[in-house]
């Protein structure tokens, strides 16, 4: 089972709060399938990456990227899609699949949108039924809080 961490976006969007957890995930050497929800949140996400200043580096790609299995973070519109055998997904806003055959998975969603904060509730009682282990994230003054 995967362990899954539900991170609850109250200060900040995916763009702004993507880049440190991508950054942790390099630090610990794994890689990372970032699964957007539409074409034009992928080119925002993919310009943000490139102009972060914490971490100052995100080495990542695209499907049109050459060698798209030589990235660390691989960014895509279908799960399916995972060229570089990420083991750490990130679902922005529910986008993606079910978290079968990834070790962690990062679900990011917008706390100021109802219905993704539905949505995310709905995705939690799912994977917790299916026996995964959940961590629960909330943004916070002074970062990310668990809670739970």
């Amino acid at each position: 089972m995967a362990e899954i961490g539900f991170y609850h976006l109250t200060r900040t969007d995916f763009y702004t709060a993507l880049p440190a957890l991508l950054g942790r995930t390099l630090g610990v050497g794994e890689k990372a399938l970032v699964v957007c929800a539409d074409a034009a949140q992928l080119q925002k996400l993919d310009a943000a990456l490139w102009q972060s200043h914490n971490p100052d580096w995100l080495p990542h790609g695209a499907a049109a990227t050459p060698h798209p299995e030589w990235q660390p973070i691989f960014l895509t519109l279908d799960a399916a899609q995972n060229p570089a055998d990420a083991a750490f997904l990130f679902r922005l806003g529910g986008a993606g699949v079910a978290p079968g055959g990834f070790k962690r998975v990062f679900d990011l969603f917008d706390g100021n949108d109802e219905a993704q904060v539905l949505e995310a509730r709905e995705r939690w009682r799912a994977a917790k039924v299916e026996g995964h282990v959940l961590t629960y994230w909330k943004q916070e003054e002074a970062g990310w809080v668990k809670a739970g």
